[in-house]
């Protein structure tokens, strides 16, 4: 269950920054509910995963890592933002490194 709930947080985050990035600075104002809607709910969701058990190393370092990947991403696809080689390696060191994380939590 708490994986389910992290990848719901994961998406609201996500969600609410790509929903920011198209308010452009909040000047478009029918952006402003899904980016505080988003972002209540991915800390309100990341809280209850952290309720539930799941290791605050774990949880975290899940949810900023597949939270940048995402929105680099999907901020390329739908914004054309730059995204270049050493930004896209740059993301695999960061999922590599949650993945030693979470490998690491696994013994204490």
């Amino acid at each position: 269950m708490s994986v389910i709930l992290l990848g719901l947080a994961i998406a609201c985050e996500v969600t609410a920054t790509l929903s920011l990035r198209a308010s452009e600075g909040l000047r478009r104002r029918r952006w402003i509910a899904p980016v505080v809607v988003g972002y209540v709910a991915a800390f309100s969701l990341l809280g209850a995963v952290l309720a539930l058990g799941m290791p605050v190393a774990v949880a975290y370092a899940t949810w900023a890592s597949i939270g940048v990947a995402a929105t680099a991403v999907l901020g390329r696809v739908l914004f054309h933002d730059h995204l270049s080689a050493m930004s896209a390696v740059g993301i695999v060191v960061i999922v590599g490194g949650v993945l030693l994380v979470e490998t690491g939590s696994a013994h204490p």
